[in-house]
C-alpha cells in the first residue's frame, strides 16, 4: 500500500510522463516524420559503437520486449532508417545498424527534440532542484534495474547522440 504522499507523488510523475511522451511524439512526428519510439531506437544506435547493437541489447537499452524491438525495426528498415544484419559477435543473433539515412534523420530531429525537452521539462524547474531530481531519478532507475524483469542494459546514454559530430 502506498502512503498518501507516495500516491500523490506517483500521480504527479504519471501526469508528467504521459503528457511529456505525447508532446515529444507529436513534435517528432510534426518536425521530422519520426515517432518517439523511432527516436529512441535511433538515439540508442547513434550512441553505440559503430551505430550497431544486437537486438537483445537494444531491447534492454530502451526497455522494450525483444518482440516489440523486432517488429519496430522491420518497419524502420522498410523506411531505410536501420539495417538488420547477422551479429558480428554471434552469428545466430541479429544486429540493428544505423544507416546513413537513419543518422541523418536523428541529426535532423535532435535539435527540435532537445528544444522541446528544454522548454517543457527544464524551463519550469527551479535550478536548485535539478541535482536532487537527477539523484532521485538515478536511485529509482537503479531500483528498477535491480528488481525489474528486463536484462540490465549496457552503458547508459549520456547525450542526445543526434548532436554528435561523428559520421
Amino acid at each position: 500500500m502506498l502512503s498518501d504522499e507516495q500516491q500523490e507523488t506517483w500521480f504527479a510523475y504519471m501526469r508528467v510522463m504521459l503528457r511529456l511522451n505525447y508532446e515529444m511524439n507529436r513534435e517528432l512526428q510534426t518536425g521530422s516524420d519520426l515517432s518517439l519510439p523511432d527516436y529512441h531506437v535511433l538515439n540508442a544506435l547513434g550512441d553505440s559503437p559503430d551505430g550497431r547493437l544486437q537486438l537483445t541489447a537494444l531491447a534492454a537499452r530502451i526497455a522494450w520486449e525483444r518482440s516489440r524491438v523486432s517488429h519496430h525495426l522491420r518497419r524502420m528498415a522498410g523506411r531505410g532508417l536501420v539495417g538488420l544484419t547477422p551479429s558480428r559477435v554471434d552469428g545466430r543473433a541479429t544486429d540493428a545498424v544505423l544507416t546513413a539515412a537513419g543518422r541523418a534523420a536523428l541529426r535532423a530531429a535532435t535539435p527540435g527534440h532537445a528544444a522541446l525537452v528544454g522548454r517543457m521539462f527544464f524551463e519550469g524547474l527551479d535550478a536548485e532542484l535539478l541535482g536532487p531530481l537527477r539523484t532521485a531519478l538515478e536511485q529509482i532507475h537503479d531500483q528498477v534495474l535491480r528488481t525489474g524483469t528486463l536484462p540490465v542494459p549496457g552503458e547508459p546514454q549520456h547525450r542526445l547522440s543526434g548532436l554528435s559530430d561523428e559520421a
